[in-house]
């Protein structure tokens, strides 16, 4: 049985306790000349207004996300989906603002800043955020467009 439509305030409030909660997420890039999609398994930071990501910097992630400065990001299992596109800010481990290493770290259970590969830390500001589950859910998805949220708490 398909359960009921959640209200988009219900959808919005259960969105960010998915981001608030959950620490992977599936993410998309794509490289600037061809636009040859990369798809990979990344544990993110939630800080309330943007995510964190970190990946090797000569990964096809790395070099994308340095490139494009654009991701898409899927969270959650597809009948609990959601999807964020947004612009990237690429940071070195030591331009983390003192504490967010140890978050992340402490977040995901793994830190770049430990490993002898060279890790890229990325900064994701959502540009526009959707969320569903059935197909009851897809009218009014859009919950974030243009970097701000469409619907209100």
């Amino acid at each position: 049985m398909t359960p009921s439509a959640r209200t988009p305030k219900q959808r919005k409030q259960d969105t960010l306790a998915r981001l608030e909660h959950d620490e992977d997420a599936w993410v998309s890039t794509a490289d600037a000349d061809g636009g040859v999609p990369y798809l990979v398994p990344l544990s993110f930071l939630w800080d309330g207004a943007t995510l964190l990501l970190a990946t090797p910097a000569a990964s096809p992630t790395g070099r994308n996300l340095r490139t494009t400065g654009r991701v898409r990001l899927g969270i959650g299992p597809t009948r609990d989906v959601v999807l964020v596109e947004g612009s990237v800010k690429t940071l070195e481990p030591a331009e983390l603002p003192d504490g967010v290493g140890d978050a992340f770290a402490e977040k995901t259970g793994f830190d770049p800043r430990q490993l002898t590969t060279a890790y890229l830390y990325f900064r994701v500001s959502p540009q526009r955020v959707q969320a569903w589950r059935e197909a009851n859910e897809l009218e009014g998805r859009e919950l974030m467009r243009d970097g701000e949220w469409i619907v209100l708490d």
